[in-house]
């Protein structure tokens, strides 16, 4: 039995759906304009994966094979209209908010990642833990984008002024280019930390990333002529060439 505990966990640091696996971009650029609408849109999403991965898992061995896409997409579907509906009855100011990217959640590629990768092979205790890490680290990258691109922004953080008349905001951060810029930074950011974690671990394997230990990987790069590392293996291939 997998350890629930470890699930959650990877979804939240080694496998982010946001800063990792690079799912769900749409939204993470339309809606983080501030902290608290990332907020909600992580715990919508968190609460979607949640019940359409433990609903896929109880059912996976009672759906056909080669109709568990559309399958997967109808129980999606059906906890999005759940969803969605109390949203609008109980919090219409967040229906407001949001608008059409609630809906759209039935197409979010990490609902329907999750529920294809993970719910259909595994146990549903397993499952719901692997929605729960999933949606936690959906929902803290979308917090995070969000309250960088309002402070930079707005100068404020969920809504609250953090710098009064001193500080003259950049307008350009809440716009889709400040989103795109934003989402970048802290995913360059994010990377590093991993790597750094990754040769603490196993300081051999290192430079294995993306095909590092494989110089010849560098020529199909648009980087590659202000590339040190390039520039390193066009040197020691020429050295080559004049000893033979």
């Amino acid at each position: 039995m997998q350890n629930p505990l470890k699930i959650i966990l990877n979804g939240i640091f080694k496998e982010n759906p946001t800063f990792a696996l690079v799912l769900g971009m749409c939204p993470t650029i339309a809606v983080t304009t501030s902290a608290e609408n990332g907020l909600s849109m992580g715990l919508a999403a968190m609460c979607v994966l949640i019940g359409s991965n433990i609903a896929i898992s109880a059912l996976r061995r009672i759906i056909p094979d080669e109709i568990r896409i559309p399958a997967f997409i109808v129980v999606i579907a059906g906890f999005v209209t759940v969803l969605q509906l109390v949203i609008a009855a109980w919090f219409p100011a967040l229906d407001a908010k949001l608008g059409i990217f609630i809906p759209l959640i039935v197409v979010n590629c990490i609902i329907l990642a999750r529920a294809e990768a993970f719910a259909s092979k595994n146990g549903i205790l397993a499952s719901a833990a692997d929605g729960l890490g999933m949606g936690l680290g959906f929902t803290l990258a979308l917090i995070v984008i969000g309250g960088v691109r309002e402070i930079v922004g707005a100068g404020t953080f969920f809504g609250l002024n953090l710098f009064g008349g001193l500080y003259e905001p950049a307008l350009l951060a809440i716009l889709a280019p400040g989103g795109f810029i934003t989402l970048g930074i802290l995913m360059g950011i994010f990377r590093q930390f991993q790597l750094r974690k990754e040769a603490k671990a196993d300081p051999a394997a290192a430079c294995a990333y993306d095909g590092w230990n494989d110089l010849s990987a560098c020529a199909g790069c648009a980087m590659a002529a202000a590339c040190r590392k390039a520039q390193n293996a066009a040197a020691e291939t020429e050295k080559d060439g004049d000893a033979k």
